[in-house]
């Protein structure tokens, strides 16, 4: 089983140039055409399913509560047994007369419910949405609040805090064994479900959604994996879009080994340049050089057993790795890392294992939300997998030699092998030709690196790209530059003529 699982999310804690690009388009879009974009929905080939009601209740400030009733299986919508209920929240737009209607929003994953995006609304987007825009926020099937639920586990450490890595058959087979061990639990402790938590079925979901807010058209914001999810949304429902941002996106056409490889290189890109910042301003590489500092500690980290804290596992390569590499989604989680690997080089694992159960979300009583659960369930349903283990240790050498500092993390990728649910046929993203998908990626972003996020806008039929130099997962919430393009795109539709940066 994989030693560390990377979920692609904006975190709930978080607050708030031309590049030689295609000219514009009669819309002022840069435009990119790729074969079989169009207007023609995908979906007209289902069962059609009945618009729901939303029955709005008060739930705060500003808020309103409900729950969407989506057909378990979109092929057999009639079966009533076979439901989900997906927790909705609005946050309602603050100004009456600027109201344009509604923004889905999705924080990514996938696995990690929406409804905190609208219930933190203030503190994420900016007045210009605010005022113009109910935000609407769901948690996606097998998620959050939804139900059912993805439950496969308890206990995160055997699974997640476990050293693997080895390449050898014997270790092979050790991470295969793993693997089946947490597939067959999420068979039996989810049932049925495990194979309806699709990016379609979810994409099926907003549309069905869009249909119980009243809108012929509405404008949707996905962060990291919900650009892939808005992907889908748009590839499937073209006619229903009235503006699109997608900020963070990983390449919709990436198989399983091709996804492991690119986050390879974005997070070795942002470890360079987290250690680029340590050459003055770090505790644990003083008076010598990072990058020389931090091999040794994970070094001495795979050599040795540092304690941690009574009753987990002893400080291992795969819980520095994923305290590592979550550390390095928001920059505001450096100084951390900093001390981490200093109280590591002393022989002390505490701080370590910290950001490993932050990463987890292990709560004080030991517990775990099921969000890692669900992101491996939705991503082998989605992936298009390696065929076999040959596969996988195949793609070893390329993902060193693309990232030596934490390619180690990628290299155990058996997960899905051994998955009970078939894969999903994959659906070929190709956007829409109505309307230009505003498509933002970071420099330095770990999870999505700009290569990938470059993947998805020129596999959409009609795009424009903001690039945002920075370090962090997605840009809109640090950039002014990017939040005031976003924002004069979603409330106004104005988009830049060309490709931009925002410095």
């Amino acid at each position: 089983m994989a030693s560390l699982v990377l979920a692609l999310v904006i975190p709930a804690c978080s607050s708030g140039g031309d590049d030689g690009s295609a000219p514009a388009t009669e819309s002022g879009a840069s435009s990119t055409t790729r074969p079989g974009s169009g207007s023609t929905s995908s979906s007209t080939s289902l069962p059609p399913v009945p618009t729901p009601t939303l029955a709005w209740e008060n739930c705060g400030e500003n808020l309103d509560c409900a729950t969407l009733i989506a057909p378990l299986d979109y092929r057999r919508p009639t079966e009533t047994a076979g439901q989900v209920k997906l927790p909705v929240v609005r946050h309602r737009a603050l100004s009456s007369k600027k109201r344009i209607g509604s923004l889905i929003v999705n924080p990514g994953g996938p696995g990690f419910g929406g409804t905190y995006l609208a219930r933190g609304a203030r503190s994420l987007y900016g007045a210009d949405i605010l005022q113009a825009f109910d935000i609407i926020g769901f948690d996606p099937r097998g998620t959050g609040g939804a139900t059912p639920a993805v439950d496969c586990i308890s206990e995160y450490d055997p699974y997640f805090g476990t050293d693997t890595g080895d390449s050898s058959p014997a270790g092979v087979a050790e991470s295969i064994a793993l693997a089946d061990e947490f597939a067959q639990a999420c068979s039996t402790r989810t049932g049925e479900s495990l194979g309806f938590v699709a990016t379609e079925d979810t994409a099926r979901d907003m549309d069905l959604l869009r249909r119980a807010l009243g809108e012929e058209t509405i404008s949707y914001f996905g962060f990291s994996y919900g650009s892939e999810l808005g992907a889908v949304w748009v590839t499937l429902f073209p006619d229903t879009v009235r503006a699109a941002v997608f900020d963070g996106a990983g390449d919709p056409d990436a198989d399983m080994v091709q996804a492991s490889l690119d986050q390879a290189k974005g997070f070795e890109i942002a470890l360079n340049s987290f250690l680029d910042h340590c050459r003055t301003k770090c505790g644990f590489s003083a008076n010598t050089d990072p990058g020389a500092k931090f091999d040794d500690i994970m070094r001495e980290i795979a050599e040795n057993t540092y304690p941690t804290a009574d009753g987990r596992p002893v400080l291992n390569r795969s819980i520095a790795y994923t305290a590592v590499l979550h550390s390095l989604y928001s920059t505001r989680l450096w100084p951390k890392l900093d001390s981490a690997l200093s109280a590591a080089d002393s022989g002390d694992g505490r701080p370590m294992l910290e950001l490993y159960d932050d990463y987890y979300q292990r709560q004080p009583d030991g517990t775990y939300a099921n969000d890692i659960e669900a992101f491996i369930a939705i991503t082998c349903l989605d992936s298009v997998r390696p065929q076999n283990a040959e596969v996988v240790t195949a793609s070893a050498d390329e993902i060193l030699a693309a990232a030596p500092r934490v390619g180690w993390a990628f290299l155990d990728n058996y997960t899905c092998l051994p998955w009970p649910v078939p894969a999903r046929a994959p659906i070929q993203v190709v956007g829409t030709d109505r309307v230009a998908v505003m498509v933002v990626g970071t420099t330095n972003d770990p999870a999505t690196s700009l290569e990938s996020t470059r993947r998805m806008a020129s596999a959409l039929a009609r795009s424009v790209f903001v690039t945002v130099a920075g370090d962090g997962h997605t840009g809109y919430l640090q950039s002014e530059c990017a939040r005031e393009i976003v924002g004069d795109y979603l409330v106004d539709l104005e988009i830049p003529k060309r490709d931009v940066t925002c410095e």
